[in-house]
Parts: structure tokens; C-alpha cells; sequence
């Protein structure tokens, strides 16, 4: 079978309702954070990706037994110190960059050196921003490279507390100190930079010592060590970031609406539907809860008239950080010029992202004009494509390939895009999904 997609249609309007695959930031939270409870957690609708699955491997890795039952997932914890450390230990992260960031705040007090590879989008990325604020703890590491992978880890027995200062809101580097300090000695301090807040709320559930003080753009958090977590079970609410191509997809297809049921609207993962709602997409929230600190919704989506310019604010680019790719979409076909501004994190990502937002809209016939941190997008509402487009060498990122398919949808022409294996990542299921608004 080749490892790639054709489309030769425009979708027709629709009128859905679909189920997205389980959170990918809580699935892989919840495989970690299980693995050092005591006894078993049990966990439904986890996410099975790749990046997932390769948690799962991790944490076998240090004896911690898991049993997977298609959406259901046990794991029997040993404890805070539970890991079994070995020599000659290899971690292979894959493409997950949230594995990879946070095991490393797990594994700080193995004796041995633990090497952690990852395939070559990973390698390329940036460990400095977790390794210098580890190694603060007492932790020794080692590169091949000057950031990126692999690396070595030594972790140390006489962990000390830290005070960190986290200024670029990447909330890994947050979660890898957070992990680091339920083995360190006295309290760790974090003033962390507005970002996602998934780890602090499980951690708040489970009652472990954890306070957070919100101030402006700034969280602080202090933590002391713990001896015990106790089992976590959880059933984890759908993907925002996944559900977001089809609220796009539903935005760009004339007299289409679609319900997406029991989303994370976490508010630090909703800077997408602010976004889309200031350009003019309808968007409510229905049957809206509270689960274990995260805020849960149905999303009922119709698409707009027309759509609206905007200057984006930059105070909302955390938040839709891995949803920039589709919304470019969005403003190529707006009235008007929209801005995109301070975006340097984009390029950080599994590809050169925002590199790889103005490709694709140059290729479907848009003007834009972009920095290595900003894009302008001069929309076209009439925009239609005939011409093929050829999508590849984008190294497997799998939002790009969703961001392509979601453009040959909308837009119309003769679309081959490459690699769609590349959704195994973190929505495996995106193709299944895409038949069904079809059908």
C-alpha cells in the first residue's frame, strides 16, 4: 500500500456529530503519572498513538506492568520509587516531544546512565530548555549533539529543591520540574510562563502538595516531595488540538454543522475557538462540566457567512500553539489581511511549522508574507483550487498532513499528500473520521 493520500473533491456540506480519540497530553500524563502510584489505575478512552504507545514502553521499561484493552488501559504502579533502574537502558521517545521532556523529570534518581533517542523530527528539537533546569536538582547529562538527541542522563540520590524561573511557556519543561520535585529534597518553586496546565490540575485532584499563584502572565508554583500517589483512574475527555481540523473543516464548507462531543476545553488549550470565533465562526458549548479539574463540553459548530480578518493577539498563541497550521487556512480564505505575530515557537515543533503554513498557502494560490516569527495572509473568500498540489518531505509532522487534507477538502483541486502514516502519532483515526462527514 503507498504511504500516501490523493483527493480529487471538494466536500459536500454536512450535518455530523463525531467523537474524537482521547486527549494526547492527558493520555501520555496519565501513563506517566499512573506508573509511579501505588496500585493499579485504570484509565478509558486513552489515546492509542504512537506517542502513547511508546509511553507505554517506557514505563515497561522499569518494570511497571501494563495491560491494554483496545480504549481501556490498566497499569499496576509501584510506588513514587518504584522504577526498577537497570543498566544499559534506552528510551526511544519516537516523535513525542512531551514523553521525551517529561520522563526525564521521572528517571532523576537512576543510578545508571539512561540514554533517550528519538526518530529525526525529535532529534532536531531543543532539550537544553528541560536538561539545564534538571540538572539544578543534581542531575548530569550528556549530548551528542549540541541540544538536540540523544542524550544521557545520570540521576543523582541527594536531590535538592530548585527555584525556576520558566519564561518561554512551554509547559514540558514546566511538567519535567514538576516530576522532578516529588523526589527532591524541600520545596521547588516554578514562576512559569502562561502555558498548559494539565499537569497541575491531576496533580491537584490527587491531592498532592501542590499550590499555584496566578498573576498576570505568570504562574507560581511550589511543591514539596511526596511518598505516595495514590491510583488514578480516569476517563480521559477528547482532543481539542485533533478536534480542531474538523471545526475548521466545518468553518470552510458552506451550510455545514457539526457536533463534536465531550472536549477538553481546558482554558488554556481554547486559544483556537477564541481565535476562530473573532473571525466570525459560530461556536457554543453544550452540557458543560468539570472533571478532575478540567473543564469538559459538547462543541456545536456552523459555519459562518463569511469570514473575518484578524489581528491576531498574541496573548492567545499558547493556547493555539499546535493549531496555527489549520487556522492559516482560515484566513486564506477571510476578507481581508490577517496578522499573525511572535510565532518563533511554531518552528520549535515536529517541523518548521510556520515555514510550513506558508508553503502550503503559497502553493494553493494565496499571498502571504512571512519572518521567521510572523505571518501575513492576504485572504481570497473566493478561493478555489484547480492545479494539483504535491505535499511532501515535511518530516512526517503529522499536523501537516491533517492541515493539507483539510485544505484539499475545502478548497477544492487535485491534491497528492505523502506520508499519512504520520496521523499514527496522535490521531490514528483521522482518516475514519474524515469518510464519515462524507458519507
Amino acid at each position: 500500500m503507498p504511504n500516501k493520500i490523493t483527493v480529487n473533491h471538494k466536500i459536500k456540506s454536512f450535518d455530523k456529530s463525531i467523537i474524537i480519540p482521547g486527549d494526547k497530553s492527558l493520555s501520555i500524563r496519565w501513563v506517566l503519572i499512573a506508573s509511579l502510584a501505588s496500585g493499579k489505575s485504570i484509565a478509558n478512552n486513552l489515546l492509542m498513538s504512537e506517542d502513547v504507545k511508546a509511553a507505554i514502553k517506557t514505563v515497561r521499561k522499569f518494570g511497571i506492568k501494563v495491560k491494554v484493552k483496545k480504549k481501556r488501559c490498566e497499569i499496576y504502579g509501584k510506588g513514587i520509587y518504584g522504577y526498577v533502574f537497570k543498566k544499559g537502558i534506552t528510551i526511544d521517545a519516537k516523535n513525542s516531544g512531551t514523553l521525551a521532556r517529561l520522563i526525564l523529570g521521572l528517571i532523576i534518581d537512576s543510578p545508571f546512565p539512561i540514554k533517550l533517542i528519538g526518530d529525526q523530527s525529535l532529534s532536531k528539537r531543543d532539550f537544553r530548555r528541560v536538561t539545564d533546569p534538571l540538572s539544578k536538582f543534581g542531575v548530569k547529562f550528556k549530548y551528542k549533539n549540541k541540544n538536540g538527541l540523544p542524550l544521557s542522563l545520570t540521576g543523582s540520590n541527594k536531590l535538592k529543591a530548585i527555584s525556576y524561573s520558566e519564561n518561554r511557556g512551554s509547559a514540558q519543561c514546566k511538567s519535567s520540574i514538576i516530576f522532578g520535585s516529588l523526589k527532591a529534597k524541600g520545596k521547588t518553586q516554578i514562576k512559569a510562563k502562561k502555558s498548559r496546565n494539565h499537569t497541575e490540575l491531576l496533580f491537584k485532584s490527587l491531592k498532592l502538595p501542590i499550590k499555584v499563584l496566578k498573576k498576570n502572565n505568570f504562574d507560581y508554583i511550589e511543591l514539596n516531595p511526596v511518598n505516595k500517589i495514590r491510583k488514578l483512574n480516569y476517563n480521559i475527555p477528547s482532543d481539542i488540538s485533533s478536534a480542531a481540523f474538523f471545526i475548521i473543516l466545518t468553518a470552510l464548507t458552506k451550510n455545514s454543522k457539526l457536533l463534536i462531543k465531550n472536549i477538553n476545553i481546558n482554558p488554556s488549550r481554547i486559544g483556537v475557538i477564541k481565535i476562530l470565533k473573532i473571525m466570525g465562526v459560530k461556536i457554543k458549548f453544550q452540557k458543560i462540566k468539570i472533571y478532575k479539574g478540567e473543564k469538559i463540553s459538547d462543541i456545536m459548530i456552523s459555519s459562518p457567512k463569511k469570514i473575518k480578518r484578524i489581528n491576531c493577539p498574541v496573548n492567545l498563541n499558547s493556547g493555539a500553539i499546535d493549531e496555527f497550521l489549520s487556522v492559516f487556512l482560515l484566513a486564506a480564505k477571510a476578507e481581508g489581511i490577517s496578522y499573525f505575530k511572535k510565532l518563533e515557537e511554531l518552528d520549535k515543533k515536529e517541523s518548521p511549522r510556520l515555514k510550513w503554513g506558508a508553503k502550503i498557502l503559497k502553493l494553493i494560490g494565496v499571498k502571504v508574507v512571512s519572518t521567521n516569527n510572523s505571518i501575513k495572509i492576504y485572504g481570497n473568500p473566493k478561493l478555489t483550487i484547480r492545479k494539483k498540489i504535491v505535499i511532501k518531505n515535511y518530516l512526517k509532522d503529522h499536523r501537516v498532513f491533517m492541515t493539507s487534507m483539510i485544505a484539499a477538502l475545502a478548497f477544492g483541486g487535485k491534491w497528492e499528500i505523502h506520508d499519512k502514516d504520520s496521523i499514527n502519532t496522535s490521531f490514528p483515526t483521522f482518516l475514519k473520521l474524515v469518510s464519515k462527514l462524507k458519507k
